[in-house]
């Protein structure tokens, strides 16, 4: 598992980061006092259509606090692919 602490300004464009790195098994978004606010459980080839209730839960959340730390769980031996 891995932990990335965001802001609220950054906590959309950090999942959407995550969603096209594609080996990504399930993001967890949690607020500064660690209180669960979206378990999400992704899967390969994920798109469009099926993300829309992320992001409106996303969108909804954000208002709630300045802090976030994102909880990835990725598949086993997944290399990570990042656009540098």
């Amino acid at each position: 598992m891995e932990h990335i602490n965001v802001g609220a300004d950054k906590l959309k464009d950090r999942l959407k980061e995550l969603v096209h790195e594609g080996n990504v098994r399930r993001v967890i978004v949690r607020n500064a006092e660690g209180r669960t606010l979206i378990d999400m459980p992704l899967t390969a080839g994920i798109a469009g259509a099926v993300l829309l209730p992320l992001w409106t839960a996303v969108a909804g959340i954000v208002a709630l606090a300045k802090e976030f730390t994102i909880v990835v769980e990725r598949e086993p031996d997944a290399v990570v692919k990042r656009d540098e």
